[in-house]
């Protein structure tokens, strides 16, 4: 398994590089609710890729190890995007917590679904 958390690392950069694709080019087109959806879906495409080609190399052993994988990238996700945003960034805990309302248009969480389901999806492929 420790290779698979290590291969949760690479996830922030891909994640920054799409946060950076927001910022510059989408919320020059777009308002911030719909430049945060546009990348929400970009994102969950561009892990979609990563895990397909990560998963060339290192395939899971078995579903309850995928769905192991999953779980621990919810996780690692989890405590990175509130520890970096608090401490790092210096957003407020409600600022962060904003992103998981749904009712307000913010999709965020579909992007920790997608992680968690994702190394089980492929694996079934």
């Amino acid at each position: 398994m420790l290779r698979y958390i290590l291969a949760w690392f690479p996830m922030i950069f891909i994640a920054i590089v799409n946060g950076l694709f927001r910022e510059k080019i989408l919320r020059i087109r777009l308002n911030e609710l719909h430049a945060h959806q546009v990348s929400t879906v970009t994102m969950i495409m561009l892990f979609g890729i990563y895990v397909w080609m990560l998963f060339k190399i290192w395939f899971p052993i078995s579903s309850n190890q995928s769905i192991m994988i999953g779980l621990i990238w919810l996780i690692l996700t989890i405590i990175f995007e509130f520890l970096f945003g608090h401490y790092i960034a210096g957003y407020s805990w409600d600022r962060l917590l904003q992103d998981y309302n749904i009712l307000q248009g913010r999709i965020w969480v579909l992007v920790l679904i997608w992680i968690t389901m994702l190394p089980y999806i492929i694996y079934r492929l």
